[in-house]
């Protein structure tokens, strides 16, 4: 009675100090954090505190301890004394470019044991026009989501020039930032850098396939660069598919201001009396045991949150596409079907290639947007390919690309009107491929048609992977009137969530990939209507253990589907052994992308070895904590990762040698193992006639584990182990 009368009390929205005359502290907590700021009516919103949790006492001396110490509102509009990037710019119906916010109520509610949603209302000082600020906080998980909306209540229209979903101000000797870089088939890199004076951006402005070059996801790590037990880090992402811009600006009181939300890049946005805008959600996280918990907290809150059946474990996948492309008939389907089962794969997905009736689809020219089954590939249509997969004990998926269209496609000639064009000017192409208009209710019913027709014609789908391969450029839409081009940019997204929650409202149970020319659309916008991101195109085993570690540090390793590939590589040209192919993919989704009719009798008992052992580890893999051990990109020549269970009754450990090791060996130290526990040791998908780990067949104490280790013999370049820690008390 006592813990709930207490949790009910830290739920409390605000605590009103005597000082000040009415001022008020607006405290926001979880399990282990706290928001502190400071209101009073009529003044600016202060922020005051973002870290470890706080007690309300201690909250309530902020403001007597910070002494004379410089401060900033929470959430700045361009106006009055404001001189750095604000978090608002607006031109009001009377042309005034100054706006300027003051407190004016807060409230509170709990949604449920978990959830706690705190509303606070700003309005101008002048102007008949609100901002509010929500924010949601999930007390277990130790996030918070906090979105912006802005109410016009003036005589006329009001033009939004720049909003953020989240702004706000670090106080530190010093700020390291790590963001996520690449391109297609090299996603999520990860790069850390010393914040210095000045402005550091990143930004999206494609449109579509937005998180190819720059990832809206960040961690700011204090006082030092950023490690994985230890120190205070700051992390954040915008759940938003579309344009986003992320901005750090150090300035001349050695104050860092993070803003991150929408990109204003041609983006004004035109509100009328009467109308609203709210911006999409920003994601936020501290940690003061270094990002590594910063991770378990994103983890956990997706897999609950933020991911569609995160409860569920995800299939052993064969997708054809790397093994026939567009080159296939029915027979080579079923041929590869058999082996499929053979391996013991759970799913088949059919990629590109099955579909176009005048314009048949047997290569990236043609075809895309007409959605008929091709009878000369395909005679007995597409149930009767499902029908066979369940004879045989797999289910079927499918690939569509419903926001693209190829100029040579009825759909292109039909309904030109329904394509992203700018006027009379000429629509370049990518990838052979036009952009539908999805800002455009009728294109939305389409593409939502697309996927219904298609699931009603074969009731065996029950995975669709959903792909985009181009971003837009020379923007411009038919249905948007001539002064409201600039919402495109939102609109189209919105018009994607749009068919997305019609999706899944019909269709509840689906399995929905998110793939966009690889990791073009990894968000945590698309996420809660998706399984899975397709994590790159890059399949090479060497290049994802980099794009796998840089994904993970943000989104649950059961959404990164890994396939194991064809040596050589397709992308790289790179052989590596089978046994690291498949260690690598072991320690995501593991799928396979390979035509397994060329596979070799030993390859094939390989890859069944590999499947089996991962529906051993699976649960582990795909719903345990992951604690990274040694990072791939410290140049050392190794990577390590384990993953615990709920539990802490089960464990799994995965090594990758990337060099030559002439006379050093790798010694692990685990985490998050109970160190009263006792682990009977066991190596996963071993090679036969060798092991590669010391300590194989042993059984020892957690305490030991975590504080000696266990040896490995990885010397060579591309040697693997996989171990499994079983609790034996």
């Amino acid at each position: 009675m006592k813990r709930a009368f207490a949790l009910l009390l830290l739920l409390l929205f605000v605590a009103t100090s005597s000082k000040g005359g009415g001022l008020q502290i607006v405290k926001i907590d979880t399990d282990h954090q706290s928001f502190v700021f400071s209101a009073a009516s009529g003044k600016p919103l202060m922020f005051r505190y973002w870290g470890a949790r706080l007690s309300e006492e201690d909250a309530g001396a902020i403001l007597s301890a910070c002494g004379r110490e410089k401060s900033w509102e929470l959430y700045p509009a361009y106006g009055g004394a404001l001189y750095t990037n604000p978090a608002l710019t607006l031109v009001h119906a009377d042309g005034q470019l100054t706006t300027e916010l003051v407190f004016s109520s807060c409230h509170s509610r709990q949604l449920d044991e978990n959830r706690t949603e705190t509303i606070i209302v700003l309005q101008d000082k002048v102007l008949p026009l609100t901002v509010e600020l929500r924010f949601t906080a999930f007390r277990q998980q130790d996030i918070v989501m906090q979105s912006v909306t802005v109410r016009n209540r003036e005589q006329g229209p009001v033009i939004v020039r720049q909003i953020a979903s989240a702004f706000f101000p670090l106080k530190a000797m010093s700020y390291y930032l790590t963001h996520f870089h690449g391109s297609s088939n090299a996603e999520m890199w990860l790069k850390e850098e010393l914040l210095t004076p000045g402005i550091k951006t990143i930004d999206s402005k494609k449109g579509v396939r937005t998180t190819h070059n720059e990832n809206s996801c960040f961690i700011v790590s204090v006082n030092g660069p950023a490690k994985e037990d230890d120190g205070e880090v700051y992390g954040g992402a915008l759940a938003w598919s579309g344009n986003f811009e992320s901005s750090f600006q150090l300035d001349d009181f050695n104050m860092l201001q993070i803003r991150c939300g929408l990109n204003p890049f041609c983006s004004e946005i035109r509100l009328l009396p009467g109308e609203s805008f709210t911006t999409p959600e920003a994601v936020i996280g501290y940690s003061d045991r270094g990002k590594g918990q910063l991770t378990r907290n994103f983890h956990r809150w997706a897999r609950r949150y933020a991911l569609a059946h995160g409860d569920r474990y995800r299939s052993v996948a064969l997708n054809n596409w790397e093994g026939t492309h567009w080159n296939f008939n029915e027979k080579d389907l079923r041929e590869i079907i058999d082996k499929a089962a053979e391996i013991g794969c759970e799913l088949f997905i059919l990629d590109d290639g099955w579909f176009g009736g005048k314009y048949p689809r047997n290569d990236a020219t043609a075809g895309l947007g007409d959605w008929q089954v091709n009878a000369a590939k395909l005679p007995g249509g597409l149930q009767s390919i499902a029908g066979y997969a369940a004879a045989k004990g797999l289910r079927f998926g499918i690939w569509i690309e419903p926001e693209m269209v190829n100029p040579h496609s009825e759909l292109a000639q039909e309904h030109s009107e329904w394509i992203v064009r700018s006027g009379e000017r000429e629509i370049p192409t990518l990838r052979h491929q036009w952009i539908l208009d999805l800002c455009n209710p009728d294109v939305q019913d389409f593409i939502f048609g697309v996927f219904d027709d298609l699931l009603s014609s074969a009731p065996g789908i029950s995975y669709v992977k959903w792909d985009a391969n181009r971003h837009v450029n020379n923007v411009g839409s038919t249905y948007l009137p001539a002064d409201e081009q600039s919402r495109f940019w939102v609109d189209y997204t919105r018009g994607l969530y749009n068919v997305y929650e019609r999706i899944r409202s019909k269709y509840p149970d689906i399995e929905i990939q998110a793939c966009a020319s690889g990791g073009g659309r990894v968000d945590f916008g698309s996420l809660p209507f998706h399984d899975e991101i397709w994590t790159s195109d890059n399949t090479n085993a060497i290049d994802r253990i980099f794009i796998q570690w840089g994904t993970n540090h943000f989104f649950p390793t059961m959404a990164m589907a890994a396939h194991v590939s064809a040596a050589p590589n397709r992308q790289t040209g790179m052989s590596l052994p089978l046994k690291f192919r498949c260690d690598v993919a072991m320690s995501g989704r593991m799928g396979i992308e390979l035509d397994p009719r060329k596979l070799a009798r030993e390859e094939i008992a390989c890859l069944q070895d590999a499947v089996a052992a991962y529906k051993t580890i699976r649960p582990v893999v795909q719903h345990g904590d992951l604690y990274r051990l040694v990072s791939p990109y410290d140049e050392s020549g190794w990577a390590a990762l384990n993953y615990v269970s709920e539990m802490k009754e089960r464990c799994v450990l995965f090594a990758f040698s990337t060099a030559l090791h002439t006379r050093t060996r790798l010694t692990l130290r685990l985490k998050g193992l109970d160190p009263a526990g006792y682990y009977k040791i066991t190596e996963q998908n071993r090679q036969k006639g060798k092991t590669g780990c010391h300590a194989e067949g042993q059984t020892l104490s957690g305490d030991y584990l975590m504080k000696c280790g266990v040896g490995f013999d990885l010397a060579k370049p591309f040697e693997s182990c996989v171990l499994l820690l079983e609790r034996q008390d």
